[in-house]
């Protein structure tokens, strides 16, 4: 039994397998629609979620089986003090595979431990978001044809977002990958990502403050809010706030065959103009996370490709 806690839990060979299974799913998404046929999914959301949550569901249901579980701490036992370790542990009893999302870094590992069930870690705290990173990369190969020999632009809250060191931790296992990290000083990409990441793994990368030098140089541009209370000032906030909202007139810096990614929610980071652009392809990665999540499902659970 395998559990995915950490886009790093799968070898490279593993990766390209599942997300050629999730790009065999979108092409004959009809086949698909039994294989799971009697197995349940428990959605155990200790914290709110829409696109994660619903992804998760749609998957499963998409594959023939069912979904049962909560969408917040307060509808569980979580409310009247049970331990993930004893929830987890009756939760096996009921369903046959687990998503968990859960406030505290390290909650999906106690989880893993303890059930006899597979656990998918759906985002712990600002620790790992591994089905987003499934997700990212699925994206960028379905419309790029690789995960090899191209240049990410990182833009925003390169600090604090789960999605950024997650997205670096699984592109560096490829060749030939380039860096270039978009940000004002106070989001900086952490240290530790900096030399225990892309150092040691001899990846070329720098560091910028400006969007718009950067952007006619990039293949894929990965978005994320800037947010105001990660500054210490507001004047720092609105000095730079602007630098980081994506318009027209920045993608017209941008090459014909760049795409645009976002883990969404936005808020004003993108501006709305953008959406009608070929090159947009946030509304393009929820759907390819409804894929690749029933393609991790049906591995996970050892449910055979149908013939």
């Amino acid at each position: 039994m395998r559990h995915m806690l950490n886009p790093l839990d799968f070898s490279v060979e593993e990766i390209d397998q599942l997300l050629s299974l999730a790009s065999d799913i979108e092409h004959n998404l009809p086949q698909y629609a039994h294989v799971c046929d009697g197995k349940k999914l428990a959605t155990l959301f200790y914290e709110p979620s829409t696109r994660t949550r619903l992804s998760f569901e749609s998957a499963m249901l998409s594959l023939g089986g069912s979904v049962l579980g909560f969408s917040s701490a307060d509808s569980s036992s979580a409310a009247k003090g049970e331990s993930v370790s004893d929830t987890i542990r009756a939760i096996s009893c009921y369903a046959d595979i687990a998503a968990m999302r859960h406030p505290k870094e390290g909650s999906a590992l106690v989880a893993s431990q303890m059930s006899s069930i597979p656990v998918i870690n759906a985002g712990d705290g600002g620790h790992q978001h591994p089905t987003q990173t499934l997700t990212d990369l699925l994206t960028i190969r379905s419309l790029t044809g690789r995960l090899n020999n191209m240049t990410i632009g990182l833009c925003g809250d390169l600090k604090f977002g789960r999605t950024v060191h997650s997205l670096i931790n699984a592109m560096v296992r490829y060749p030939d990958i380039r860096f270039v990290l978009i940000a004002p000083d106070e989001l900086r990409v952490p240290s530790y990502i900096r030399e225990d990441v892309l150092n040691a793994n001899h990846v070329r990368f720098k560091e910028v403050n400006n969007l718009d030098e950067a952007m006619p140089e990039l293949d894929i541009l990965y978005m994320t809010r800037v947010q105001k209370e990660r500054f210490f000032n507001e004047e720092d906030y609105i000095r730079l706030k602007d630098c980081y909202i994506l318009d027209k007139k920045k993608m017209k810096l941008a090459k014909e065959n760049m795409y645009v990614l976002h883990p969404l929610p936005r808020v004003n980071e993108i501006s709305t103009e953008v959406d009608s652009d070929p090159r947009a392809a946030y509304f393009k990665q929820v759907q390819y996370g409804v894929y690749v999540r029933m393609a991790l499902i049906m591995t996970l659970l050892e449910v055979e490709k149908p013939c």
